[in-house]
């Protein structure tokens, strides 16, 4: 009888274990769910319900809805985002991506550059007639800012019928972002030789113009002009007043010839040149069609690109050409020089590179590589060469850029890039290296090692890269009026994503501003040191 009892009772006591051993697990786990969701975030609180200050989504609606093929290439997370929104009708006036309040410029700093006078009282032309026309040749590979101030001054008109990823806002408190519509390239372009008995030229009495106009707005000491913008496509325009308007992001063709101080991918936007060569229009070409593997025209022997300020006038000596490489130099045609480190990327990867590929590739019986300029019918020999060629060569020269690369892709011909510092249009949403070949210039200098990986490459996969070509080649092309997709709203897009981190600078420059001494303010007003390397 004691030893049932014993064992009745050890019975009842692990059953009384393995129920309150449950219990409690149940307790416990009951327990953390209400504390994880007690502690949970909501998300709301995140939630942007300003669609307008929102400039990382594309409004897509009736007019503006991105085709199949240009939205085959963005990045996957984009698509998602952009198949999401409603599709609605294009309304300019309240469904922008980007609003941007413009300067009335006087029209010597735009317009009456292309030799247009105002009439009326007014500084900008009638852009639904009579629009000035850039000059042709090489002057419109930089000519971005001519597009992107027309399309502007049009979203103000109705009946014009263009994209609506911007417009022009007339109350500068509602605008993202603050536009400087100086055509600093063509400026460039056309007064850079300084006139004789003149002391400085007049691009540069040009810039020193403007510099003092913008920076005596209030708009621009509000913030130092960290909200505004401004279009410095050619490597050499805005050469001088950079150095003064630097806080401001700048639409540039690439990196190469501003120190990262003044210029950077994360500050300012990289747009694409305009294309010189004529589109492959109804192209039916094939790897089996086009007879040259490989095909490069332009100048081989670069001018080693290097800059100096003299500091007499703060002139800009660009393309010297030094043929023997110094760590610094401290004077040039009688002139002194502050000092400069010379930069590997203008030395080595572009004219020895070129110099280099062309001993390497010239016996090579499928590859194109010879000197050639637009003089002497030279853009129309580069479409036909580009049109019936497989590859293109983009190989960095005075700088890490050029219309090259924008050439070929409309063209349809694969591109080769063999420019180790290049920086590219809206590569945040777009994968180039889906069309594109890239080739350090380290191993692209090895003997055999380019054009054994150019042969490497198959018709399957060259046709796959071709197909993307043709499905981007309208974000690279520049038109009035604009269309949704083409390179001015992709531009406009790119600079709408720079909205955030602008604002960022901006309020983190506030952080102190209740606690910041007269002496401090005057600080602040210290111009930048005239050289940043």
């Amino acid at each position: 009888m004691g030893e049932r009892s014993k064992s009745s009772l050890g019975i009842i006591t692990r059953k009384s274990l393995f129920s309150l051993f449950t219990i409690a697990s149940i307790l416990f786990f009951l327990s953390w769910f209400f504390v994880l969701r007690s502690t949970s975030i909501d998300s709301s609180l995140f939630t942007n319900t300003n669609t307008n200050s929102n400039p990382l989504h594309v409004v897509n609606n009736g007019n503006s809805e991105p085709t199949n093929r240009n939205r085959a290439i963005l990045n996957d997370s984009v698509e998602e985002e952009e198949a999401e929104l409603p599709q609605k009708k294009c309304n300019t006036k309240n469904k922008a991506i980007l609003k941007v309040y413009m300067y009335d410029l006087p029209p010597e700093f735009h317009f009456e550059l292309l030799d247009w006078k105002a009439q009326g009282g007014s500084v900008w032309p009638d852009v639904t007639k009579n629009i000035p026309q850039y000059p042709g040749g090489l002057n419109l590979q930089h000519s971005i800012e001519y597009w992107l101030t027309l399309d502007l001054l049009a979203s103000e008109i109705s009946n014009i019928p263009r994209a609506s990823s911007v417009i022009r806002v007339r109350n500068s408190t509602e605008a993202d972002f603050i536009f400087v519509p100086f055509f600093a390239s063509l400026s460039y372009n056309k007064f850079s030789k300084k006139t004789p008995h003149k002391k400085k030229g007049n691009d540069r009495a040009l810039q020193d113009k403007l510099v003092d106009y913008v920076t005596n707005q209030e708009l621009w000491k509000q913030y130092q002009g960290k909200d505004h913008f401004i279009v410095a496509h050619h490597p050499n325009s805005l050469l001088t007043a950079r150095m003064k308007l630097w806080r401001a992001t700048f639409i540039l063709s690439d990196f190469g010839r501003y120190p990262p101080n003044i210029a950077n991918v994360d500050k300012d936007v990289i747009a694409p040149y305009k294309h010189v060569i004529k589109p492959y229009v109804n192209d039916t070409s094939d790897f089996d069609t086009r007879p040259t593997l490989l095909y490069f025209q332009g100048a081989i022997y670069r001018k080693d690109c290097v800059g100096f300020w003299r500091k007499d006038d703060e002139t800009f000596l660009a393309n010297l050409s030094l043929r023997v490489l110094y760590d610094s130099i401290t004077s040039f045609e009688g002139h002194s020089l502050d000092f400069l480190r010379v930069p590997s990327v203008c030395v080595h990867h572009g004219g020895f590179a070129r110099q280099e590929l062309f001993y390497l590739l010239k016996d090579e019986k499928d590859v194109h590589f010879t000197f050639g300029s637009v003089q002497r019918n030279g853009i129309n020999k580069a479409t036909q060469g580009m049109h019936a060629s497989k590859f293109c060569l983009n190989i960095a020269g005075d700088t890490p850029s050029s219309n090259r690369l924008f050439d070929a892709i409309v063209s349809h011909c694969v591109p080769v890039i063999i420019s180790d510092e290049i920086e590219l249009p809206y590569e945040d949403v777009l994968d180039y290296s889906k069309f594109c070949i890239f080739v350090r210039t380290s191993d692209a200098v090895k003997e055999h090692f380019l054009i054994n990986l150019i042969r490497s490459i198959k018709k399957d996969e060259w046709s796959r890269m071709r197909d993307r070509l043709k499905e981007v080649e309208d974000f690279f092309k520049f038109q009035y009026p604009s269309k949704e997709g083409d390179a001015v709203q992709m531009i406009w897009q790119a600079v709408a994503r720079k909205v955030p981190a602008m604002r960022l600078r901006i309020h983190k420059s506030k952080r102190f501003s209740h606690t910041v001494t007269k002496k401090e303010q005057e600080l602040k007003s210290i111009p930048s040191p005239r050289n940043f390397w």
